[in-house]
């Protein structure tokens, strides 16, 4: 990532910059398969004090007891789907549900569209869509009928995982990638992307952090297709996110709570965890019940209420989540941890090593 121009004497911090979020990483360090078994991934180590490199294996030596992870327990649902209107043939990527058989969808070809269209799934032909509206920038309501059923089994029997563009796979996903693209916590069915820091984690992980007294509140937050959308404005400020569906029940507000009355942390496994979190937090960083839709965008100078350590994977360049981690541990800090990363050959993206970050209320000098 580039250096930002330092600002002038007595002028406030510079303005964000899109291209302040960028950096060079060569091909070959994208992951394309994660690591076997998940937990021997490698850690990067981000505190104030520098750098360790470390392995997923040593989280709980670098955690308290009495510490509570938060993780997020949504699943990824077969949401790339293949359909046709006549002979017009689209490409629907569902993104959220919106309730009696409605889904807000991102549609390839959507121009061919027509509110009142109806379109017919290939491989599911007994499954149709009736565009109720259609979008700017390519999204689109579609009413797939009240019976969810219907639509789960079109799904498993048509639809394909939406692993990102990065993952090259030039027939589709392999057999593999259904298991592979899940979470140990996957419960919840309506995530068009996994939350990918959860990738690490394994029965042995979770029984030495059991062993070690370290806490769980679970949370939901069903990640959307905007995640894979690049920021094109040059100040990512004027960026807008899509809504995601989030929960976090009451008692998963009373772990966390419970941990921070007794000084303890708040660790959020990855960056939905952490987004769903902190939309739950009030301004004293106390967790309310939640259940709703977030866009939460979270830019340096964010003030972070509930959580106090991050663990995540390595985002891409110019991207909402690179942004976060910036928010989250310092913009110099992470652009040398990135540095690092790529120097020592870490794997990078979905499929990719991880990093833990403890937050840091300020950055490194210039």
């Amino acid at each position: 990532m580039p250096e930002a121009p330092p600002p002038a004497p007595g002028a406030g911090p510079p303005p964000l910059r899109t291209e302040d979020f960028d950096y060079e990483l060569p091909e070959r360090l994208i992951a394309q398969a994660p690591a076997r078994p998940r937990d021997s991934a490698r850690l990067l180590v981000v505190r104030d004090t520098g750098l360790e490199d470390r392995g997923v294996l040593d989280l709980p030596a670098l955690l308290d007891p009495g510490d509570v992870l938060v993780v997020n327990d949504t699943r990824v649902i077969p949401a790339r789907l293949h359909g046709r209107r006549g002979e017009a043939r689209v490409e629907i990527m569902l993104n959220r549900a919106e309730g009696g058989g409605l889904w807000h969808a991102l549609v390839r070809n959507a121009r061919r569209l027509r509110a009142g269209d109806t379109v017919t799934i290939e491989g599911a032909e007994d499954c149709t869509a009736r565009v109720i509206e259609r979008q700017e920038g390519g999204g689109a309501i579609l009413d797939f009928g009240p019976d969810q059923a219907a639509l789960a089994a079109a799904l498993d029997k048509a639809g394909e995982i939406p692993l990102p563009p990065y993952i090259q796979r030039e027939s589709g996903p392999k057999p593999e990638d259904a298991e592979d693209y899940q979470t140990v916590f996957a419960r919840r069915p309506g995530a068009v992307a996994a939350p990918t820091a959860s990738l690490h984690f394994t029965d042995r992980l979770l029984a030495a952090l059991e062993a070690r007294g370290i806490r769980r509140a679970t949370v939901t937050l069903h990640v959307g297709a905007g995640t894979f959308l690049p920021v094109r404005e040059d100040d990512p400020r004027r960026h807008r996110i899509h809504q995601e569906w989030g929960e976090v029940t009451p008692e998963a507000a009373e772990t966390i709570n419970a941990a921070r009355a007794a000084g303890r942390r708040v660790v959020a496994v990855g960056t939905t965890a952490l987004r769903v979190t902190e939309t739950a937090a009030g301004p004293d960083g106390s967790i309310q019940p939640f259940r709703g839709l977030t866009e939460l965008f979270i830019l340096p100078g964010y003030r972070f209420r509930a959580v106090d350590a991050l663990l995540t994977n390595f985002h891409l360049p110019k991207s909402t989540l690179l942004m976060l981690v910036s928010a989250f541990a310092g913009q110099r800090r992470m652009r040398a941890a990135y540095a690092h990363a790529v120097a020592q050959q870490y794997r990078f993206f979905s499929y990719g090593d991880g990093s833990l970050l403890f937050r840091c209320e300020g950055d490194l000098p210039e």
